[in-house]
C-alpha cells in the first residue's frame, strides 16, 4: 500500500512510510480493513486471475494485507514477492505471514518505478491502493509491465475522486484548511490522483498494457461508535509528520464522542489489463 517517499508530490508529499510507528499502526487497522475491504480485495484477485503455482507480484504492498490473501490462493507450490519502498512496512508485512504460516511470501525493499526484477518473470501482478501513491504511476506501471509475462494480468485497486471518498478525504481537507497540509497539484500522484473518470484507463493504455477493463467497487466503513471512527483515523495519521500528527491531537481533544454507530461510503476503483504479446 506504500511507494511514496518523503520527496514525491501531491498529498502524499507530506506522507513518511518509512518509521515503524506507521507500519505498526497499519497492523493494528487489519482488522478493519478485513471488514471494510477484505471482499473488494478478493475480488481484485480475482481479476488477476490467480491459480496454485503462479509466479505473482504484489506492488506497493505495504504491511501485506492482500499480500496474505493472495498466498493462498498460490498455494505451497507458488510464490508471491511483496515489494515496497518501506523496510519498516515490509516488517509488518513479515510478521503477519509468520503468524499466519504463509511460507511462499518473500519481501523485498524496491522502488515501484525501478523493479529490480527479470523482464517476462510473473504470471501475475496485483497493487491494492499503492500504485495511486507511486510518483509516477505510470512509470510504475510500464515496469509492472515489463516483469509480466506475455498476454497475463495485473490487477489494481485505487481509491476513486476524494468527493466520492469524503472518509478519506475530508481530513485532508481539514489539514490544508489548518495550513499543515499543502495543497495537491494536478496530477495523477495522491490517494485520489487516479480515481477521476478515465485517469486510471488512460495510464493503464499509456504504459503499453491492451484489454484495459475498470470498475467502480463501492465500499463502507463501518464503525460501532464515531469514538472508533476517530481511533482509526489516529490510527491512519502516523506516517504524517510529527507537526501534523501533534496538530491533530490538540484538534482532536476537544471532540465529543457519540456512542451510536457510524457508516460512510466511499468508492475505490478496480482495473484489470493483460501484458501485450513481445513483438
Amino acid at each position: 500500500m506504500t511507494n511514496q517517499p518523503s520527496q514525491g508530490t501531491g498529498q502524499a508529499s507530506s506522507i513518511s512510510w518509512q518509521s515503524r510507528q506507521a507500519a505498526e499502526a497499519w497492523r493494528s487497522m487489519a482488522a478493519v480493513h478485513a471488514g471494510v475491504l477484505g471482499q473488494v480485495t478478493e475480488q481484485m484477485l480475482d481479476l488477476a486471475a490467480l491459480d496454485p503455482g503462479m509466479r505473482v507480484l504484489d506492488v506497493a504492498a505495504g504491511a501485506g494485507e492482500q499480500t496474505l490473501a493472495a498466498s493462498r490462493r498460490l498455494g505451497s507450490s507458488g510464490r508471491i514477492i511483496a515489494v515496497d519502498i518501506s523496510a519498516s512496512m515490509l516488517e509488518a508485512a513479515n510478521e503477519t505471514m509468520r503468524e499466519h504460516g504463509a511460507d511462499n511470501v518473500e519481501t523485498r525493499v524496491m522502488d515501484a518505478q525501478r523493479l529490480e526484477l527479470d523482464a517476462d518473470s510473473f504470471d501475475a501482478a496485483i497493487s491494492r491502493f499503492g500504485v495511486m501513491l507511486v510518483p509516477d504511476p505510470g512509470l510504475a506501471l510500464q515496469e509492472i509491465r515489463r516483469v509480466l509475462k506475455p498476454s497475463r494480468r495485473a490487477a489494481v485497486m485505487v481509491w476513486g475522486s476524494a468527493e466520492r471518498n469524503p472518509f478519506q478525504s475530508l481530513p485532508f481537507a481539514i489539514l490544508r484548511r489548518l495550513g499543515v497540509m499543502p495543497e495537491a497539484p494536478a496530477g495523477p500522484s495522491g490517494p485520489f490522483g487516479l480515481g477521476g473518470p478515465g485517469v486510471l484507463e488512460s495510464t493503464f493504455e499509456s504504459a503499453g498494457f491492451r484489454d484495459v477493463a475498470v470498475e467502480a467497487a463501492p465500499i463502507q466503513w463501518r464503525f460501532a461508535s464515531a469514538a472508533d471512527a476517530l481511533d482509526y483515523y489516529r490510527l491512519a495519521s502516523a506516517p504524517l509528520p510529527p507537526e501534523v500528527a501533534a496538530r491533530l491531537g490538540d484538534e482532536g481533544g476537544g471532540v465529543s464522542r457519540p456512542s451510536s454507530s457510524k457508516s460512510f461510503d466511499s468508492s475505490s476503483i478496480r482495473a484489470v489489463s493483460r501484458c501485450p504479446v513481445r513483438r
